[in-house]
C-alpha cells in the first residue's frame, strides 16, 4: 500500500461561516474562537513538514510504503494499493465521514487486506472501464461490503455489478466531493475518467498514462486524441492517477522519439531512480505530461522527423502513428 494523503491546510482548519464569509464568529465567543483557530493552525502547519517526510516504511506487496501530500486543500486521502504485476487499485477516503470508495480494483485480496488493516468498511467501487484487469474484484468486494459498483452507461452491459451508471458531463458526490465524470474514450468505446477538482485529481485509466496512452483496443486516433484533448484541458497542477505502473518502458520509448527534451531527460531519470527503488512513478502532473508525453505532443517537428511523420499529417494522424511505433517498440 502507498499513501498520497490530500491533506487539509492550515486555513481549512478555520471555522467558517455558511456563506463562507471569513471566520465564523458566535455570540460572546469572538475572542475564543479566534484564539483556538489560529493555536490550531499554526500547530498543524508547525507538524506537516514532519508529515512530509514520512518515507519508506515496511514493504508490502514489493512496493515500498510511501507517502506524500498531493493537495492541500482537501480532506480526500488517496492510497496505492498494488495489485497483479504492475497494476495499482486507488482507495479513496474521505477523512470527514470515513467513506471509503476504490477506484478499478483488479483483484479484491489486496483491497481487502487494507481495509481489514484500518477497520475500514467499503461504499463504493469506481470502474474506468469494463477490462478485467479493471474490474475482477467487483464482485468479490461488492458481495463482502455490499459496496455500491459505479461505471459507464455506455458498457453497463460489461461493467460486473454495476448499480449506478454515469455519462459523460454527469456530476456525483463522493461523500462532499464533487467528482466530475468525462467520457474518454479510445482505448474501449466505454472509457471514462473520474475528475476530482476540489482534489485537483483525476483518475484516468487506461487513457493517459505517465509519458503514454492507452492501446486502440476499440477505438480510434480521433477518439483517443480527443480524450486526451479533454484531459489536457484541466488545470496544470492536476493530479493523474493512471492504470498501470508503465512509466519506466514508457519513458524509454519517449526518449528515442525526442532524445533532445532536457525535461523529459530529467523526468526519465527520475523514474529509473524510483523504478530501481521499487517506489510508484504514481501520480504525475498534467503539466509535466504536457512537456514530455509524446502523445501529448503530437505537433512537436522533432517527435514528427524521429517517426517520419508527414508535416501534412494532422494530430489524430500522428497519433496513430506515434501509438503504432510504441506498439511495436
Amino acid at each position: 500500500m502507498i499513501l498520497s494523503r490530500a491533506a487539509p491546510s492550515v486555513m481549512a482548519s478555520f471555522p467558517r461561516s455558511r456563506k463562507g464569509s471569513g471566520l465564523c464568529i458566535w455570540p460572546g465567543m469572538r475572542q475564543l474562537c479566534l484564539r483556538k483557530t489560529l493555536v490550531y493552525g499554526f500547530v498543524r502547519l508547525l507538524s506537516m513538514p514532519f508529515k512530509t517526510l514520512q518515507g519508506v516504511s515496511q514493504t508490502i506487496g514489493g512496493v515500498s510504503n510511501f507517502c506524500s501530500i498531493t493537495n492541500m486543500s482537501s480532506t480526500l486521502q488517496i492510497e496505492l494499493v498494488p495489485c497483479l504485476k504492475d497494476k495499482y487499485a486507488y482507495l479513496l477516503h474521505d477523512m470527514d465521514t470515513g467513506t471509503v470508495g476504490v477506484v478499478d480494483p483488479s483483484e479484491a485480496v489486496p483491497v481487502i487486506d487494507v481495509l481489514n488493516r484500518k477497520n475500514w468498511n467499503l461504499t463504493y467501487i469506481l470502474n474506468t472501464h469494463h477490462h478485467f484487469d479493471h474490474t475482477g474484484g467487483n464482485m468479490e468486494l461488492k458481495e463482502r461490503y455490499g459496496a455500491k459498483v459505479i461505471g459507464s452507461g455506455v458498457d453497463k452491459d460489461r461493467i460486473p455489478g454495476i448499480d449506478i451508471a454515469l455519462n459523460d458531463g454527469d456530476k456525483w458526490m463522493f461523500a462532499s466531493h464533487e467528482v466530475l465524470v468525462m467520457a474518454t474514450p479510445g482505448h474501449t468505446r466505454g472509457h471514462i475518467s473520474f475528475h476530482f477538482p476540489g482534489s485537483k485529481s483525476i483518475f484516468t485509466g487506461d487513457t493517459l498514462f505517465n509519458l503514454s496512452c492507452g492501446k486502440l483496443f476499440e477505438g480510434t486516433p480521433q477518439q483517443m486524441l480527443s480524450s486526451l484533448r479533454k484531459i489536457t484541458s484541466l488545470p496544470d497542477d492536476t493530479n493523474i492517477y493512471c492504470g498501470h505502473e508503465y512509466t519506466l518502458s514508457n519513458s524509454k520509448f519517449a526518449l528515442s522519439v525526442e532524445p533532445g527534451n532536457e525535461e523529459l531527460q530529467s523526468y526519465a531519470a527520475q523514474v529509473a531512480h524510483l523504478s530501481s527503488k521499487g517506489l510508484p512513478t504514481i501520480p504525475t502532473s498534467l503539466r509535466k505530461e504536457k512537456s514530455c508525453n509524446p502523445f501529448l505532443r503530437t505537433s512537436s517537428k522533432v517527435i514528427r522527423k524521429s517517426l517520419n511523420i508527414p508535416d501534412s499529417a494532422d494530430d489524430s494522424e500522428a497519433l496513430g502513428i506515434i501509438r503504432k511505433a510504441k506498439d511495436n517498440f
